[in-house]
Order: structure tokens, then C-alpha cells, then sequence
């Protein structure tokens, strides 16, 4: 969310909003002998107006998932979710008149900041994590295709370290692939016991941790422990691999920042699971609190 000048048109709009709220609400409380009450026609009327911006913020779902409804704007949409949800917070509180003495009362004003809080904090999310997936995530992927790319990594692996299969006779490396953009076949000589750690780390170090999704815990996910691991492979294999060895640390490399975005994706959609359902429990209890003080 980018707080371009239409965002300040609606901030601007939505303080004046709440001012000639404040500038009713105060000689009304001032002024009634028994108080504010949500039931007098003032009160009443701050009730259904908080309300009916909660059901207009919660409509911005719908209109995401019907995109066929060609009912305004999308970023109109989402910019009256925004501060005409933050605008419906004051004026329930004035219908109330900042006493909730019944049990639901209570709770739905407990809902209700919490549905506040995590908005607010989904939209600051919204605002500065793009830029910061930008600089941590140069080669950003599109989210669904994460695990696809993944896959296509497991595969560059392991087409490289075919390079290093030992020969028939176990006296060499055949070596045949692309080293440097270039097509090479020719036999380096590696120790038995040299080869068998390369397969090792590569197996159980460098392959394990290519082929599981977000995998945070494993060794090569820190770059420093990741730089210390290839470091051991090329004292293992012979200079003229160390350019194979390159591409593998390349692929982790690439690797880390699939996890990387794929954490920031997480921490970015996070707010959603808390503030869509309670906004929704919010809505509904609105309505049963609204049943009840008519009817009672």
C-alpha cells in the first residue's frame, strides 16, 4: 500500500469525518442528564453508521473474491476499507459513550480493537515490506511458482554433480557439462576416499537442504556456514571443478532466497488469519447485539 495523494484525500476526509463526529458527541454527552446512551437517537444513530462502515470494510473480501463485480475501483475499495474501517472505531465508541457494561459489550469491543490493531499493522506490513522483499529478494519469484523453481533447482543440482560421478574403474572424475558456459568431457583424476566426501556433502548436506521447502534449520541456510561448506568441497575436488563447485553454491544461494520470501510472504499474510475472521465474528455479533437492543 503505497500512501500516494488519494490516501491523503481519504485521511483528510475521514479526520473531518471524525471531528463533526466529536463536535456532536460532546454537547450531547455534556448535555443529556443521564449520559450518553446507544439507545438515545444520537447514540443510535453513531451505531448505525460505526456499523454500517464495518459491513462496507468487510465487503472489501467479496470484492476481492468476485472480481466479476465491477462495483467501483479496487484500490477504492481498499482505500475506504482502510480508513473508513479506522473511522467506524470512534463512532461505536460514541455510541456506547465509552461504557460497555454487558458481557457481549465487552467482548465486542475487545474484538473490535483487536480487528483495529491487526489492520493497522497489515497495512504498515503492506506499505514497507514490498520495498524490503525488494532489497533482501533481488531475484524475486512469484509466490505460487516457489515450489516449481525449487524443483528446477533440485534438477540444476543434480545435473552438475553428475559431473562428478566416478569413472568406471573407479580411477577418475568423468567430467561432462557446462563449466563456465562452456561444454567440456574430459577425466580429472580424484581420490577414493576424496570422492566419497563430495558425495557425502553433497547428499547429505547440499542436496537435503535443496530439496526441502523453507528449509530454515538446515546449515547451508546461513550464508556463512553455507561459504564454509563449499569452502571443504573445493579442497576436495580439483581446481578445475571449483567452477562446478561455484554453480552449486550459486543454486543454494538461490535457494536461500526462495525461503527468504517465502518467510516474508508468510509474515506478510500473517495479520489475515487473526483480522478476517474476527472482523467477520465482529460483524455478526454486531447484528445479535443490535437483535438483542431492540428487542430488550
Amino acid at each position: 500500500m503505497r500512501f500516494d495523494e488519494t490516501h491523503r484525500k481519504w485521511a483528510v476526509g475521514t479526520a473531518l469525518a471524525f471531528l463533526v463526529s466529536l463536535l456532536i458527541y460532546v454537547p450531547y454527552a455534556s448535555l443529556s442528564r443521564t449520559g450518553p446512551s446507544g439507545g438515545s437517537p444520537i447514540g443510535l444513530t453513531f451505531g448505525i453508521a460505526g456499523y454500517g462502515l464495518m459491513i462496507f470494510a468487510g465487503l472489501l473480501s467479496l470484492r476481492k473474491k468476485y472480481t466479476v463485480w465491477r462495483i467501483g475501483r479496487a484500490q477504492t475499495w481498499m482505500r475506504g476499507h482502510i480508513w473508513l474501517g479506522l473511522l467506524s472505531y470512534p463512532l461505536i465508541l460514541f455510541h456506547a459513550g465509552f461504557a460497555f457494561g454487558g458481557s457481549l459489550t465487552r467482548v465486542m469491543m475487545w474484538m473490535f480493537t483487536l480487528v483495529i490493531v491487526t489492520g493497522i499493522l497489515g497495512a504498515a506490513l503492506q506499505h514497507y515490506m514490498p520495498r524490503y522483499m525488494t532489497e533482501r529478494v533481488p531475484m524475486e519469484t512469484i509466490y505460487y511458482q516457489i515450489d516449481r523453481v525449487q524443483a528446477q533447482l533440485v534438477e540444476e543440482a543434480d545435473g552438475l554433480f553428475a559431473s562428478f560421478a566416478e569413472a568406471e574403474h573407479g580411477t577418475g572424475v568423468q567430467v561432462t557439462g557446462t563449466i563456465s558456459g562452456a561444454t567440456a568431457t574430459t577425466l580429472v583424476r580424484i581420490s577414493d576416499a576424496a570422492a566419497s566426501k563430495l558425495k557425502t556433502i553433497y547428499h547429505n548436506t547440499i542436496r537435503a537442504y535443496l530439496a526441502t521447502p523453507r528449509a530454515y534449520s538446515y546449515e547451508l541456510a546461513d550464508r556463512r556456514a553455507s561459504k564454509l561448506a563449499f569452502a571443504q568441497m573445493r579442497t576436495l575436488a580439483p581446481e578445475s571443478l571449483h567452477a562446478l563447485v561455484d554453480d552449486l553454491e550459486n543454486i543454494c544461494e538461490e535457494k536461500r532466497d526462495l525461503d527468504r520470501q517465502s518467510r516474508l510472504h508468510r509474515i506478510l499474510h500473517s495479520w489475515l488469519l487473526v483480522h478476517v475472521p474476527l472482523s467477520y465474528a465482529l460483524i455478526l455479533l454486531g447484528a445479535i447485539h443490535a437483535v438483542m437492543a431492540l428487542r430488550f
